[in-house]
C-alpha cells in the first residue's frame, strides 16, 4: 500500500509517499482502508522547528473509511462498516485505529465531511465540554476563528447555546462565518475593547486559542470573572508569554492546554463516548455540518500542506483517498 511520511531536517520537513506493507491489526485494533483524511496544523509542526530533525514517521491523524478486518478482542464493530476516527498514519491506502476511538459515521456525511470531525470536533468537546464547562447563557472567545478547530468550535458552541466572539485578519472570512452564527467579528489581533464592549465589561467565559503565545496576553485580559482558557495551538510560533498573575488570582482564572500528546490510549479514547453523546447528535441531524475548505487527490499531500501554511484557508482541508 501507499502511506505518507514527513522526513524532518534541521530546518524544514518534506513528504514522502512510500510503499510499505499493509499493517496487521493487533489486540483491541480495526484496518481501515481510508476512504478520506483531513490535515491538522499539528500533525505538520516539525515544519515549524518544533520538534526534533532527522526524525520520520508516517502522518495523518484522522479519517474515515471501511473497516477491512479486526484484531483480536474487538467487538461491536463488524468488517464493512463505515467508520470515522482518529488514528495515526491517516494519509494511507490503509491504517490501524484504535477500536475504542471508532465512530460509525452517520449516512448524511460524505466521506471528506467525516474524516473532517474525529480529531477536531473530540478536541473540540474537551475544551469547550469536558474542561471548558461552557454554558448555554455565556459567551466563547475564538482566536483565529477560521482554522478549522475555529469554524469546529464556533459550530459545537452554538449547537450548545453560547454566544461566539471569533478573531481573524481576513474580514471576508469573518464575514463568511456570520452565516454559521459569529456573533460578533473583530479584525485583527487587538481585541480586547471590542470583548469589553461587546459584553458590558464583563469579558468573555472561555476562550479557544488557536493562534498561541503572540495573543496570549490580550486573551487573559479579555477574560470574565472564573474565566477559563484553552490553549490549543500556536501557529505564531510564540511559545512563551507573560502572566498577568494579578488577574490571574483576582478573577479566580483556569487556564489549560488540549493536547494529545502525552496521554495514554486509554485516556485519549476515554472522551469518545460523551463527546458522540453530547456532539453527534447535532452532527447527525445536520445542526453541525462540517466545514471544508478544499479537497485534495492522494498524491497531492504537498499541495494541501502548502494550502494550509498559506493561511487562506476557512475550515479543513481533506485528501481523498480511495473513492
Amino acid at each position: 500500500m501507499k502511506s505518507w511520511f514527513m522526513q524532518s531536517a534541521a530546518d524544514q520537513a518534506t513528504l514522502e509517499l512510500r510503499d510499505v506493507p499493509i499493517p496487521e491489526p493487533g489486540t483491541g485494533q480495526i484496518l481501515v482502508r481510508m476512504r478520506a483524511a483531513s490535515l491538522n496544523r499539528g500533525e505538520l509542526i516539525l515544519g515549524h522547528g518544533l520538534q526534533k530533525a532527522g526524525t520520520s514517521k508516517a502522518i495523518g491523524a484522522e479519517g474515515a473509511g471501511e473497516v477491512a478486518k479486526l484484531g483480536a478482542g474487538v467487538t461491536g464493530i463488524s468488517t464493512g462498516d463505515r467508520v470515522m476516527g482518529r488514528c495515526a498514519g491517516a494519509f494511507s491506502e490503509y491504517a490501524l485505529m484504535d477500536a475504542r476511538e471508532a465512530i460509525a459515521k452517520p449516512p448524511n456525511l460524505s466521506w471528506e465531511e467525516a474524516a473532517s470531525i474525529p480529531l477536531t470536533f473530540l478536541v473540540v468537546h474537551d475544551m469547550l465540554v469536558t474542561q471548558g464547562k461552557l454554558q448555554a447563557w455565556e459567551c466563547l472567545l475564538v482566536t483565529g476563528i477560521s482554522s478549522g478547530v475555529g469554524v469546529a468550535s464556533l459550530q459545537a458552541a452554538k449547537a450548545l447555546g453560547a454566544r461566539v466572539i471569533g478573531t481573524s485578519r481576513s474580514q471576508e472570512k469573518l464575514d463568511r462565518l456570520k452565516k454559521l452564527g459569529l456573533d460578533v467579528g473583530v479584525l485583527g489581533p487587538d481585541f480586547h475593547d471590542v470583548v469589553m464592549e461587546v459584553t458590558a465589561g464583563k469579558g468573555v467565559d472561555l476562550v479557544v486559542n488557536t493562534v498561541g503565545g503572540s495573543v496570549f496576553p490580550e486573551c487573559v485580559r479579555s477574560m470574565a470573572f472564573e474565566g477559563r482558557l484553552a490553549t490549543v495551538g500556536y501557529v505564531d510560533g510564540v511559545l512563551k508569554s507573560e502572566i498577568d498573575l494579578q488577574a490571574l488570582h483576582s478573577k479566580r482564572l483556569t487556564l489549560f492546554g488540549v493536547s494529545n500528546k502525552l496521554r495514554t490510549a486509554e485516556q485519549r479514547s476515554a472522551g469518545v463516548p460523551a463527546f458522540v453523546a453530547d456532539l453527534m447528535p447535532a452532527i447527525a441531524d445536520g445542526r453541525i455540518r462540517p466545514v471544508i475548505d478544499h479537497v485534495y487527490p492522494f498524491d497531492e499531500l504537498p499541495a494541501a500542506k502548502a494550502h494550509m501554511e498559506s493561511n487562506r484557508q476557512l475550515g479543513k482541508i481533506v485528501i481523498v483517498i480511495a473513492h
